[in-house]
């Protein structure tokens, strides 16, 4: 994409291995964005366009300082006064000699003197040496807007020394780490961005609201995703054509085999596009396999990520209330899920709990003669609270994760009931009504809308 002469535009520089590319990746949301320990990973200055909606900035990912000492004393021995830096640095960058003694220098400097901004990085977690002034009087003598962030890659020991020093350099320090940064620490930085190149502050506003306006799209598209997955779970069945009844029976097994092996596709595939809507593209998880087989209530795998009979029965509670005041009355002095359960709606729950099994195997007559065999769909009343659960649970890793971090991300079990037990009186029947709807094979209406609540609650924050 084109960069306009009004993009901001930030080169994130400083000495190698303290963690820049990891800075860069957590502010653009790339997770392409190459990390590695290994010093000297980054070779050259890569720009990565950070798009949202119609507004956008440059991130600048540079090479770390090799031989600032010995660079510092080429500018000073072509620049007397202060007021010959900035051309000494253009004289630097353009010189093929310097080109061939500092190539890293030249490579992390060209972007900074055709206009971008500059981040310097420190590692909070190491001691302050003077050797690093080269470096920040390099940058200092460029003339460009600047701000400094203490990265603490192991811990902040050294935090304090690096504010003190980095304050004689850089109008901004702030303390940033790319492994941990939120929503609400990135936005801190945009602001930063705007209190030292005031001249991008309309740009840098747009893309702060963008952010967040980004933020409310990605859940109400989540919410979506998880209405069409569930409908579709909830409704799925394989069928086989036979010509006799002992055809079609000897097809039971092949068709739950298909029918579970289908199933984990479907619940795959949405959990791909989950990890897309928030910009993972190359990022592994590690959930616990689905489970579809045993008794999707009393076995601790389906308790796990679902409801127990007792949880399932007040739900089945909700949903079949005849009026608000009944279910009023049920609630008084209970929380959902655990308060005492009146007679009549335990046997209002007696459908609900009247199959363990997740499908079952059918056998129907076709017009045309033979016979057509089934297997699914799954009536049974916990199967959507399970995969929403699970859902739930990579949910809350994507949102408490940062593209800087690598590796698989495990997705660890959540408490649905707590997750529940957040929503409003109203909210809690609209939800508990819709999983009853499911598990009749009927197709719920407005269902983005009814989970948008559980989908905007993190149980992780």
């Amino acid at each position: 994409m084109q960069t306009t002469a009004n993009q901001p535009r930030f080169a994130v520089v400083g000495h190698p291995n303290k963690g820049k590319s990891s800075i860069v990746a957590a502010l653009a949301q790339n997770d392409a964005v190459e990390i590695s320990s290994r010093s000297g990973t980054t070779t050259r200055a890569e720009a990565f366009t950070v798009s949202v909606a119609d507004a956008q900035y440059d991130l600048i990912d540079t090479p770390g300082f090799q031989r600032p000492t010995k660079a510092l004393a080429w500018l000073q021995a072509n620049a007397a006064t202060a007021d010959l830096r900035r051309a000494a640095i253009q004289r630097f960058v353009d010189s093929e000699d310097c080109a061939a003694q500092f190539p890293d220098e030249v490579a992390l400097l060209r972007p900074i003197i055709e206009g971008a901004a500059i981040l310097y990085v420190v590692d909070g977690s190491r001691p302050y040496n003077p050797d690093y002034e080269a470096e920040m009087e390099i940058l200092r003598w460029t003339g460009q807007p600047s701000m400094a962030l203490i990265n603490p890659i192991e811990s902040e020991d050294y935090v304090e020394v690096w504010q003190q020093a980095l304050g004689q350099f850089f109008k901004v320090v702030r303390l940033f780490n790319p492994l941990l940064a939120d929503r609400l620490r990135r936005d801190e930085i945009l602001e930063a961005f705007a209190i030292i190149a005031p001249q991008w502050r309309a740009n840098i506003d747009r893309v702060r609201l963008a952010y967040s306006e980004q933020e409310q799209a990605r859940l109400r598209d989540a919410a979506a995703l998880l209405d069409t997955t569930l409908q579709a779970l909830c409704h799925y069945r394989c069928l086989a054509a036979a010509n006799s009844k002992q055809e079609a029976e000897a097809a039971q097994d092949s068709l739950s085999a298909r029918y579970f092996d289908e199933v984990r596709e479907v619940e795959e595939a949405t959990h791909r596009r989950l990890k897309e809507l928030f910009d993972y593209h190359h990022l592994d998880s590690q959930t616990e396999a689905l489970p579809l087989d045993g008794d999707l209530f009393d076995t601790e795998k389906w308790i796990a990520w679902g409801l127990d009979r007792r949880q399932l029965s007040f739900a089945a509670g909700l949903a079949g209330a005849g009026t608000g005041a009944a279910i009023d009355a049920a609630m008084a002095g209970s929380s959902l899920f655990l308060g005492a359960l009146s007679g009549g709606l335990l046997a209002g729950a007696s459908t609900w709990l009247a199959a363990n099994s997740i499908a079952t195997f059918s056998l129907n007559n076709t017009p045309l003669g033979g016979y057509e065999a089934r297997f699914g769909p799954s009536k049974n009343a916990n199967f959507p609270y399970v995969i929403a659960g699970r859902f739930f649970a990579l949910l809350d890793t994507l949102r408490n994760r940062t593209h800087a971090q690598r590796g698989t991300a495990v997705v660890p079990t959540i408490d649905l009931k707590t997750r529940l037990e957040a929503l409003e009186n109203a909210e809690k029947r609209r939800v508990s009504k819709y999983f009853a709807s499911l598990s009749a094979q009927e197709n719920p209406e407005e269902g983005m809308a009814i989970l948008l609540p559980l989908i905007v609650t993190d149980t992780r924050v």
